[in-house]
């Protein structure tokens, strides 16, 4: 069987030229993860006997393996043009909210990441995710996503410190007009801003090579002290190996990572292990959802009914992906939303994906060169996608209390509370007290106030200091 019998090529109406562009349009588009997910995620994980450069690498390893294994799933068993890799979102709720929040080790967050991937396979495979998006609060599956936008955007505007702590306030503006780290971070998360409103392909990735690219030409023509805006143990891998010295140091062994979640299934505390376990899914289940209807409609793939046709497929893609990166050692896989990009450059099969996975593979051997690129540099990407992330309010009616209520409660709690979990869940315990005071209790189902209930008692044992 030929590659345009085996992905439908004709019949979808492409060429396999159209195929291969589409995919090269795709990665350029979301190859920005790269850099960044490596950037959150060693935030939080640190190894003994590895640097933090050496842990950088091999997250950066495996957020490419783990993300070609998902793309090839995506185009050999799907036939769909998606690309997917580590969420941005789900790797800052891994290591800011659940490792650096709640003292979770790594390894155990890792242990919940494989879990949920297994039930989303499992309820994947038999059809039970109707039920699953039924439970869940119309207008919190729309607020999540603004939600960790905000939450992004706070997480990258600290990381850029343009927004700093404050004893009287919490928090307030730095000092960006003598600060080189939040004005030149500033610039560069505005360059792309600009990039992406002229709907430029690659905006991210662009913006992020060129604001370390002006970080490296600023310490080296002397304008700003070594050690402000490029680190002072880069600086020193420089001058001792250069660039070709830094290639070929590469750290491939992931070893310390592949495998790390089995101890982590040893070592839990069940009340909150659960709560991560189910806010990783919830997050991935909808977030894949929705990327994968919004591409669809963008791509003219629903049908009359506003549907992906086998949508298991793709989502069992995502599932196998999640499951697979935590076993490697990378948070939650979902469907990158940049897809669009390749779609609208006129993908339309399995090929396009397998395109993308290809390409991803081809980094592996400049891995260390994107350990070369500054934190801040990768942080303004957060806030570029936390900005995009706030278009979903729009479905939001803001009118009806029932929808208002819930959806602001989870879009303000999740970045006031550093968690989307608590967020999700204000607006979950929310939703069936609102609905019956206007609606009426008749109209509010058993399982949203189980569900209410459930993380009323959840926040009080959390909260009370009973487990102290």
């Amino acid at each position: 069987m030929g590659i345009r019998s085996y992905f439908d090529i004709a019949e979808k109406g492409t060429t396999v030229k159209t195929e291969l562009v589409a995919g090269l349009t795709t990665f350029f588009a979301m190859a920005y993860i790269i850099v960044v997910n490596p950037a959150i995620l060693s935030a939080a994980i640190q190894i003994d006997g590895y640097t933090d450069t050496e842990v950088f690498q091999m997250l950066a390893i495996v957020t490419i393996v783990t993300s070609a294994i998902a793309m090839v799933v995506m185009g050999l068993y799907a036939n769909r043009p998606f690309g997917l890799a580590p969420g941005l979102g789900l790797n800052a709720y891994f290591a800011f909210t659940v490792v650096l929040g709640l003292g979770v080790p790594w390894e155990t967050a890792l242990a919940a990441v494989f879990v949920e991937g297994v039930i989303f396979i499992l309820l994947t495979v038999t059809g039970a995710r109707e039920f699953i998006i039924n439970l869940f609060p119309e207008p919190v599956k729309f607020a999540v996503g603004a939600g960790i936008g905000t939450f992004l955007l706070l997480i990258g505007l600290q990381e850029l410190q343009v927004v700093v702590a404050d004893e009287a306030t919490l928090v307030t503006l730095g000092s960006i007009g003598s600060n080189p780290v939040a004005l030149l971070g500033g610039l560069g998360a505005a360059a792309i801003l600009m990039l992406w409103a002229r709907n430029t392909t690659g905006a991210i990735l662009i913006g992020v090579i060129a604001t370390a690219v002006a970080g490296y030409a600023l310490t080296f023509a002397g304008a700003v002290a070594p050690g402000v805006l490029v680190d002072q143990s880069t600086l020193t891998r420089l001058s001792e190996g250069g660039f070709l010295g830094i290639i070929t140091g590469l750290q491939y062994d992931i070893t310390p990572l592949a495998g790390a979640f089995i101890d982590g299934l040893q070592t839990t505390d069940p009340v909150t292990f659960a709560l991560v376990v189910l806010t990783f899914f919830f997050v991935d289940f909808f977030d894949t959802a929705g990327a994968l209807i919004g591409i669809g409609q963008f791509g003219d793939f629903l049908d009359e009914d506003g549907e992906l046709p086998e949508i298991s497929k793709p989502l069992l893609a995502d599932g196998i992906g999640t499951t697979i990166g935590a076993m490697l050692g990378t948070s939650t896989i979902t469907t990158f939303i940049e897809s669009s990009a390749g779609v609208e450059a006129g993908g339309r099969t399995g090929l396009t994906a397998l395109t993308i996975a290809g390409l991803f593979v081809l980094m592996i051997p400049l891995v260390s060169l994107a350990s070369l690129i500054p934190t801040y540099a990768s942080f303004s990407a957060l806030v570029v996608v936390g900005v995009m992330m706030f278009k979903g309010v729009a479905d939001i009616d803001w009118s009806s209390p029932t929808w208002s209520v819930p959806a602001a409660l989870t879009i303000t709690v999740i970045p006031l509370t550093y968690s989307i979990a608590n967020g999700i869940a204000a607006g979950i315990i929310s939703y069936p007290i609102i609905k019956a005071m206007v609606d009426g209790h008749r109209d509010v189902s058993v399982g949203h106030w189980t569900m209410a209930t459930v993380l009323v008692v959840y926040f009080y044992v959390q909260t009370s200091g009973m487990l102290v």
